[in-house]
């Protein structure tokens, strides 16, 4: 019984071996899809223009230090919200490479469209009041058009007479 008992226990343990060994935490790498996600928020303070998971770490410093930084913020469990909100209170807003979307950043993203909108409009209202003076000053354009005609014919009848007398 003894025996049955401690093959029982041995059983048991060999099928929840799993749960009494810890699992190590994944290492985060450079090349990983969570290192991405967190590197492309951030852009690059050196001027190149693009995200630290775009900047080359061979021409920009700058990137091999903040990556550094990435990695071992991740692997000390820190997730993504909090990294941003840790840049976010060093660097503000700046270090961003897409404003937050809300207060003033919401009215930032919209009032350059706004603005066109207002534009455009404004452009179309203009150009259609300049047709419809055309179009008035066109009419009397015809008018005055016609006078010159009869006047261009009273004025070449009276050629045509004095052609006559003295021909």
């Amino acid at each position: 019984m003894r025996n049955k008992l401690y093959l029982g226990l041995i059983l048991i343990a060999i099928i929840f071996q799993g749960t009494f060994i810890r699992a190590e935490a994944k290492e985060i790498d450079y090349k990983s899809a969570e290192f991405k996600a967190v590197a492309e928020q951030f852009a690059c303070t050196c001027g190149c223009g693009q995200d630290h998971y775009e900047c080359d770490p061979n021409t920009c410093s700058l990137t091999t230090e903040f990556k550094k930084d990435l990695v071992s913020m991740m692997n000390k469990g820190w997730d993504k919200d909090k990294i941003r909100q840790y840049y976010i209170n060093i660097y503000g807003e700046e270090i961003l490479t897409s404003p937050e979307k809300s207060g003033f950043s919401l009215t930032a993203w919209v009032l350059p469209f706004v603005v066109l909108g207002v534009a455009a409009v404004a452009v179309f209202i203009i150009i259609r009041k300049w047709v419809k003076k055309k179009g008035s000053d066109a009419e009397m354009t015809e008018y005055e058009s016609t006078e010159d005609e009869i006047e261009g014919e009273i004025l070449s009848s009276m050629i045509d007479e004095e052609r006559k007398k003295y021909l």
